[in-house]
């Protein structure tokens, strides 16, 4: 009788040792589960030199770093043709990869989890009139807005409108299409129409605005930039130059280069715009704005001042003479 309850008090232990030792393994199971669901979370399609990372589970010699070859590509050990995933997202590799190695025999139904360890096929390009220019992976769709703000925003001499280039298959060709943007509308208006989602591949392109000139007798002369959505004027112009030096001119000159690639010369009465007795004249983008100096009057002041500096000089002398 004692030596039968020995029996059955072993065979107990045994069976709950058996019980407990399946805990962990159940527990592995589930956390690899759970990773598997990870990995299938939306991403960016992969491409050319982009770099995988492949988990087979209860398969070492299988679970590996890989990338993307010219011809979208990869390669695995055991299996003689290679495996076609450029265009896919991490599910759809897995299960590419899965029916791969069950088609060439080597698993019979494997667990593959895929992760994208970086991006190399997915550039966006920020150019232009920007603080901080760069390229960036597009490990997810990103809005332009964001593109912009990575490249430290707009500069102050920024064009009217953003050029936004991509590449797309029109009739079975790769076409490269444009869109052009309003700065105003989108920033200022905050039009969630424009700021379009990039996905990778697209250069932005933030053109500098075109510039008027001024020389002449000013105060600050140089090249001042213009929007296209904007008027300016030459009472603008001498604002941002901060006005006229002394002895200037009545009559300045436009120098405007037609279309035809002549250039003319247009008088202004720079006097009666000044006095409001003649309306502003609007400047295009590349107009040359000359404000001559006036000689005749500097030449008097000049006169006037030798004299004035004469006189004081020669009463000074007569007095300490004395």
């Amino acid at each position: 009788m004692t030596h039968t309850r020995t029996i059955a008090g072993l065979c107990w232990l045994v069976l709950s040792g058996w019980a407990y030792a399946q805990q962990p393994e159940r527990a592995i199971s589930t956390v690899s589960n759970l990773d598997y669901a990870y990995s299938n979370l939306p991403t960016q399609p992969v491409g050319p030199d982009d770099l995988l990372a492949l988990s087979v589970y209860d398969s070492p010699e299988l679970t590996r770093t890989v990338r993307v070859d010219a011809n979208g590509n990869i390669r695995l050990p055991m299996l003689k043709d290679p495996i076609q995933v450029a265009g896919l997202v991490p599910s759809q590799l897995e299960a590419a990869i899965a029916q791969s190695l069950t088609k060439g025999k080597v698993l019979v139904d494997p667990i593959v989890t895929v992760t994208i360890v970086e991006y190399q096929s997915r550039p966006v390009n920020v150019v232009g009139a920007v603080k901080d220019p760069l390229v960036f992976q597009a490990t997810r769709p990103i809005p332009l807005l964001d593109a912009i703000a990575r490249a430290g925003g707009i500069r102050e001499d920024a064009g009217s409108e953003i050029v936004v280039s991509r590449q797309v298959m029109q009739e079975g060709k790769p076409t490269r299409v444009t869109q052009t943007i309003p700065v105003r509308k989108l920033i200022d208006n905050a039009d969630p129409s424009l700021n379009v989602l990039l996905h990778g591949g697209e250069e932005v392109l933030v053109p500098e605005a075109r510039k008027i000139y001024v020389v002449g007798n000013v105060k600050k002369p140089g090249a001042y930039p213009i929007r296209d959505d904007e008027d300016t004027t030459i009472l603008q112009l001498l604002a941002l130059s901060e006005g006229l030096a002394p002895y200037s001119a009545k009559v300045a000159y436009v120098y405007r280069r037609s279309p035809g690639g002549a250039k003319t010369e247009v008088p202004v009465e720079l006097a009666k715009i000044m006095k409001r007795k003649s309306p502003d004249v609007a400047l295009q983008a590349n107009d040359i704005l000359y404000v001559p100096d006036n000689k005749g009057q500097r030449l008097t002041a000049q006169t006037i001042d030798r004299l004035t500096g004469l006189g004081a000089a020669t009463a000074t002398d007569y007095i300490i003479w004395h």
